[in-house]
């Protein structure tokens, strides 16, 4: 859309002339039930600098039309000022200016803007606004930057019997009409407005004589599976150990937590109105890593009351550290808050968060943690592995060098210093190293501007021939491998506080346990351990132990040895995390041969308790047979997995999470006609497993299965969707039907996704899941010369969440061949395409280069 973006320097100039003190914004939604647009009014008071007399400046407005513009008394001829998705404001006056801007604005179903969603259960519309990054401006005129900060004071008219929910607490409406108090300062992103007739549970958290009420809602369709108690016993928590952490009060009136449908992201940090996706209320059985995920979002959307909310970036270069720091907050809530059911939180964010991190940073996109962010356009595609899990990882290993006591006095200085105004990141640091003591500029350069990744090995001597006896010196090696093709900076060696592990077989036990543990400092090329010299060699020895440190481990060559055969035996789960994460990136890497890799997940995986990494090796073992195995070899190595699947689905404790974990791995490969016979009689219940409730979400994961194999028509589809005609039945139906493997079924898919915009963002996400099937790549390869064909139109012509889900998932990543880097290459080349859509396509091409590294490897093993 032309116009949209908005550049770093203009934000500047905008911020230098201008101070908002307040929006009033009127919304009419009453015909919310129906559609279509609805009337947006919007008057700003704000203030022009002394010498800004008569200067010009713009305010954002993205809407099919705008009625009328007056400024400071004057009417403005809309033809004239309003283009490109901004108002003109010219002839401004030094001191206080008032603007009213009456426009009509649209509903969307692309999860930005106002969002519209219709459930199919009681055919009832549902709204909320989603703002970040630059979409308030798609409800409401608004000067669209972080750092023009300004109370909202929101009026909506809305259908009777509805309810409205904003950043200040609801007031009661008179006439269908709810006045709500102006909110403090913040910035428009995130303002919010969940408009509909949702259900709603309410509480309240007390203290020394606090008192804020806290509210959930969610659709009717979904009430009966909201566990609302579950919900605000760790919301609860959260208040208490951010408040005694931050030493700051809640800042807001209310906290309400609203589940809503078909959302982009987890969930987004408005002010006092939290929007979480409503996949989170659970309508089938799910694992306790479920329920983990769910409650670090809630925690981490918390966190950013203080860390986002009141204290909010100046620009988006900042973007990183708002995220960071809200991941890293949530991660160390659930591992230090009194009665945790998560206390192992650190063990989950190894093995999801740091491999995400890992893997983001190994691209030809990878950039420094704080990123030069130039645009809108920039950020739109910043929020990645980098931003959230690397600054986490490095926030981390901050926190072991300055000193968690440190840490969060510095915290505690800078909420109170910048409460409700805006910062950089100079600012944190600037605390942090009064409460320290510590000189943080190096730190950040070498950290916070660097990009790319380091590699630590251990280099061991020991008296005997064997490498068994006593350790005569030990060493770590540190490398800077060099950055990817493309991506931007220089390798870099950097300082890392560590610790390194020594681990043996208990023989009471049975058990990897640690003996000895020693903590250093590891910095250049070569660090020596003297600590280490004279003990005797363990059976394993681990570096980086307890997660401190941001950086890719290997194993030396007797541990990794050992760890094949006894992986599962750690008594504790965060070494068992960080070995199988250096054994996922070693496989990766190419340094471990795919089918190596699947032989050291069977022989771990049965006694590895920790349900989310049990979850996050399933995926990992389908991702490397798909793609990383020598394709002579794939249909023998799927066979082997699938009948390790069904073995440990049958072993499996009735009614365990292992036991509904396996059987969605199961369901996943099962290919031979006994294995879908069984996934057919488990759907029909002529054959059961013990303890395994065959409910709603799992029917749907055998019937996608099955479609996917040619086993279910579409008859039979819309069968299973009679028997869940909800929101969520219609995008399993979805993913199904396009899952079939016919070219009639996937010309279909493509059509409905390519040459037409009328999908709603979750069903085109489904969709686009259901068609790519990697048992398809045939069927799917006339697609690859398609998607390079429709790319650049499909980005110019659709809003940026839509358009992502189609650059990205559409990619032809399976068909893993010198061909498709050749075809993406000759696209990269041909023009000069929009530089956020050259990211995502560069991002997938060096996925099929990884794989194809990856099956050489695993070729010649």
């Amino acid at each position: 859309m032309p116009g949209t973006n908005l550049t770093r320097e203009e934000a500047q100039q905008r911020a230098k002339l201008l101070t908002v003190d307040s929006y009033e914004i009127d919304l009419d939604l009453s015909g919310a039930q129906e559609g279509g647009t609805y009337r947006s009014v919007t008057t700003v008071r704000f203030d022009v600098a002394e010498d800004g007399d008569g200067a010009e400046s713009f305010i954002d407005l993205v809407a099919p039309a705008v009625h009328e513009v007056t400024l400071n008394g004057d009417s403005l001829d809309p033809a004239e000022v309003f283009a490109d998705s901004r108002i003109a404001l010219p002839g401004l006056l030094r001191g206080r200016n008032v603007l009213r801007v009456e426009a009509e604005c649209a509903y969307t179903n692309t999860g930005e803007g106002l969002h519209r969603f219709v459930d199919p259960v009681d055919d009832q519309a549902y709204l909320y606004t989603q703002f970040e990054v630059p979409d308030a401006r798609r409800v409401f005129a608004s000067f669209e930057q972080p750092d023009l900060k300004a109370t909202f004071q929101f009026t909506v008219k809305a259908p009777e019997g509805w309810t409205v929910v904003s950043n200040s607490p609801t007031p009661e409406p008179r006439d269908n009409v709810w006045e709500f108090a102006p909110t403090p300062r913040i910035s428009s992103y995130i303002t919010a407005l969940i408009v509909g007739p949702y259900h709603s549970v309410h509480s309240v958290y007390e203290k020394d004589g606090q008192s804020v009420p806290l509210g959930i809602y969610c659709r009717p369709s979904l009430a009966e599976h909201l566990d609302a108690d579950a919900i605000f016993d760790v919301t609860r928590q959260g208040f208490e150990w951010f408040q005694e952490k931050f030493d700051y009060a809640y800042p807001f009136e209310k906290y309400d937590q609203l589940f809503v449908p078909e959302f982009n992201a987890g969930a987004m940090e408005n002010a006092g109105a939290v929007t979480i996706r409503d996949q989170y209320v659970f309508r089938s059985k799910v694992t306790d890593a479920a329920y983990e995920v769910r409650a670090a979002t809630i925690l981490h959307e918390l966190a950013h009351m203080w860390f986002g909310d009141l204290v909010t970036m100046e620009w988006w270069n900042d973007l990183w550290l708002n995220e960071s720091f809200a991941t890293y907050a949530e991660a160390a809530c659930q591992a230090d808050a009194p009665g945790s059911k998560w206390p192992h939180s650190w063990t989950t964010f190894a093995n999801s968060m740091k491999t995400w991190a890992y893997r983001q940073d190994q691209l030809p996109s990878t950039h420094p943690i704080m990123a030069d962010i130039r645009d809108l356009d920039d950020v739109l595609v910043n929020f990645d592995g980098i931003t959230y899990a690397k600054g986490a990882s490095v926030l981390k290993q901050l926190v072991a060098y300055v000193g968690e006591d440190a840490f969060f006095r510095g915290v505690q200085a800078y909420f109170k210093r910048h409460a409700f105004g805006n910062t950089r990141l100079s600012d944190l640091l600037g605390a942090l190293e009064e409460t320290s003591g510590r000189d943080l500029r190096t730190w950040s350069k070498q950290w916070l501007e660097t990009a790319g990744i380091n590699v630590l090995r251990p280099e061991i001597e020991t008296d005997d021939e064997e490498g068994a006896g006593v350790i005569t010196s030990f060493a770590i090696r540190q490398e800077a491998p060099a950055l990817p093709a493309g991506a931007k900076g220089e390798p870099t060696l950097r300082p890392h506080r560590i610790a390194i592990g020594l681990y043996d077989l208990d023989a009471a036990t049975g058990k990897l346990v640690r003996g000895d543990r020693v903590e250093l400092d590891v910095d250049g090329e070569l660090t020596e351990v003297p600590q280490l010299a004279g003990k005797r060699r363990p059976a394993v020895v681990l570096l980086n132990d307890d997660d401190l440190s941001y950086a890719k481990v290997r194993l030396d060559e007797r541990s990794l040895a050992f760890v094949t055969e006894h992986l599962g035996d750690f008594e504790s789960s965060l070494p068992r995390a960080l070995c199988w994460a250096s054994a996922w990136d070693m496989t990766r890497d190419a340094e471990l041969p795919a089918r190596d890799y699947l032989s050291l997940v069977l022989s771990g995986i049965g006694k590895e308790s920790d349900i989310g990494v049990v979850q996050s090796l399933h995926r990992q073992v389908k991702l490397a047979i798909d793609l990383y195995t020598d394709p002579a070899a794939r249909e023998a190595l799927l066979a082997r997995w699938t009948d390790a699947t069904l073995a440990h689905l049958r072993a499996a404790e009735p009614a365990s999470d292992h036991q509904l974990a396996w059987a969605r791995a199961y369901a996943a490969t099962a290919r031979t006609p006994e294995q879908l016979d069984l996934l057919e009689a488990l759907l029909t219940g002529s054959q059961t497993v013990e303890g395994l409730a065959v409910d709603t979400e799992l029917r749907w994961a055998f019937v996608q299965r099955l479609a996917a194999v040619g086993r279910f028509d579409e008859a039979e589809i819309a069968d299973e969707y009679e028997r869940d005609r909800t929101a969520a039945g219609e995008r399993h139906a979805a993913t199904a039907r396009a899952a079939r493997p016919t070219e009639e079924a996937k010309a279909e898919a493509w059509a409905s996704v390519i040459d037409s915009d009328k999908l709603p963002n979750a069903v085109q996400e489904a969709v686009i899941a259901g068609f790519v099937q990697t048992d398809q790549r045939e069927l799917l390869a006339p697609y690859t010369d398609r998607y390079f064909e429709v790319l650049a139109d499909v980005w110019a012509s659709r809003s940026h969440e839509m358009a992502q889900q189609i650059a990205v998932g559409l990619y032809p990543g399976i068909q893993v061949s010198g061909e498709t880097l050749d075809k993406t290459d000759a696209w990269l080349t041909a023009a000069s395409p929009n530089a956020a859509l050259r990211r995502l396509v560069s991002e997938s091409r060096a996925g099929v280069e990884r794989a194809l590294r990856a099956q050489a490897a695993d070729a010649g093993a």
